[in-house]
């Protein structure tokens, strides 16, 4: 099958700033990269895109990645600002091209426009409570702003994947033999009695509905009685890196300008249980493993003992300098369309504002429960990813037992597909096997999608399938027309 070609790469004002940040003239830096001055200035201008050589030459002398002149932040970047421009408060439609270049060269004013609507939306939500309050009673204080999109950006800035909490978990694996001495969940739970003189008691206090909860005075974990032993060694895993490597965690959220204690509380708990999923999928031997078995989620799960949400998560982290995975994007829904994660290392872009595209299989996996789902999916700007999604249920035993149900999906770019073993049979070079969707009825351009929630970004048009024209998009009124 042809593979797409390879998309090329631009320096546009990065490379720039970069070399100002070093103090650098373009002479100097042209003459530490072993090129001409005018040569430096055209890749500086986005007239040249920048070749291998010569990127992995900037990287070295400059001290950067290769991936920091990727384009999935300033794209984005580009996203959000379309989604705050295109509130219906600012009266604002701007097009793709238009948020594109001011996220490319302008990213600091993209970053506060951004900010500035994220606050202008807290302060609308908190006036709203206020005048509620007012009416039917005493004014409560105003709430905090909400901290899990903070969050979720200090873990999509590191590309979903912490070299030290991986190298930390790997050396523990071997160190501790979670992988050959037993059940990972019974060595834990000695090196929790042994390092730390921790019991694990099997019951969860008050009726609890936590999975983990932790009584420091007493030195007691208590864990649902009804979790499977991968969930339960997880979750032992998460206390103790708790336990342990503080410290680490702390200069982790430390470093990533978090604002509000609130989204600094969320973003440690997040990476205690990076460090567990790493403990019980040792970064060489999960990667190594799912080469092998070409991404095979189910058969990964029964090689390392965890769940299917698990590996999904873990998949999406393997971005090791020199031993990437496939790049993935991770999201776990619910049946209202409620996004509780969203980890992305490739350039998919998820909606925080006005849900996401019902088109997309992941809200196809609720009417196949248990069923793996594939989708070739096209995004408006003509990029194609590959889906794969399935239900997933959490809960105790017993009929009358609490329990959630989700669809978690795994994503990439289509160039990718060909290393999983769900693309067999699928036409991936197929234009036509492709859905288009988008992300999110607020800011999709779409004008031909019978799905739509609310009018296209850019104008009240739809397309007349008999004359096959646009046509007024039609507005919905009491009547149902």
């Amino acid at each position: 099958m042809a593979r797409p070609p390879a998309r090329k790469v631009y320096a546009h004002a990065k490379l720039r700033r970069l070399r100002s940040e070093r103090g650098m003239n373009q002479v100097e830096l042209a003459r530490a990269l072993g090129i001409s001055t005018s040569y430096l200035n055209q890749i500086e201008h986005s007239r040249r895109p920048l070749t291998a050589p010569v990127l992995i030459r900037i990287a070295e002398v400059l001290g950067v990645e290769p991936e920091f002149f990727s384009e999935a932040a300033e794209e984005r970047l580009a996203t959000d600002l379309r989604a705050a421009l295109g509130d219906e408060a600012t009266g604002v439609s701007a097009s793709v091209e238009e948020a594109v270049e001011v996220a490319r060269d302008h990213p600091e004013v993209a970053r506060a426009l951004v900010a500035l609507h994220h606050r202008y939306r807290d302060a609308s939500e908190q006036v709203a409570a206020l005048a509620s309050a007012s009416a039917d009673g005493p004014a409560t204080a105003l709430l905090p702003a909400e901290p899990h999109d903070e969050v979720r950006d200090f873990f999509y800035a590191h590309h979903n994947h912490f070299e030290p909490l991986d190298s930390e978990a790997e050396r523990a694996s071997r160190a501790w033999g979670t992988e050959s001495a037993g059940p990972a969940a019974e060595v834990l739970r000695r090196r929790l009695a042994d390092r730390h003189r921790v019991t694990v008691v099997q019951a969860a206090p008050e009726r609890s509905v936590d999975a983990r909860r932790f009584d420091p005075v007493n030195r007691l974990v208590f864990l649902s009685p009804w979790l499977k032993e991968g969930q339960r060694a997880f979750q032992l895993a998460t206390q103790i890196a708790l336990l342990e490597h503080g410290p680490l965690l702390d200069t982790l959220v430390d470093a990533g300008g978090l604002t509000s204690p609130q989204a600094e509380g969320l973003a440690r708990i997040g990476l205690a249980n990076y460090f567990a999923g790493a403990l019980l999928m040792p970064y060489t031997a999960f990667r190594s493993a799912a080469e092998e078995l070409r991404y095979d989620i189910e058969l990964l799960q029964a090689r390392f003992g965890v769940g299917f949400e698990t590996v999904c998560h873990r998949l999406s982290t393997l971005q090791r300098s020199g031993r990437r995975g496939v790049p993935f994007s991770f999201l776990r829904v619910d049946r209202a369309g409620n996004v509780s994660k969203r980890q992305s290392a490739t350039d998919f872009h998820f909606s925080r504002l006005g849900g996401t595209c019902p088109l997309w299989t992941v809200y196809a996996a609720f009417s196949s429960p248990g069923r793996v789902l594939t989708q070739v999916a096209e995004m408006p700007d003509g990029k194609r990813y590959f889906w794969v999604a399935r239900t997933v249920v959490r809960g105790g035993a017993g009929h009358h037992a609490p329990r959630a149900e989700f669809a978690v999906a795994l994503g990439c770019e289509l160039r990718h597909a060909h290393r999983l073993v769900y693309a067999e049979g699928v036409a991936l070079d197929d234009p036509r096997a492709a859905t288009p969707i988008g992300l999110g009825c607020r800011i999709c351009e779409r004008r031909d999608c019978a799905q739509r929630a609310r009018p296209p970004a850019g104008g009240l048009l739809a397309v007349d399938p008999d004359r096959r024209t646009y046509v007024p998009y039609p507005v919905e009124t009491g009547n149902g027309t």
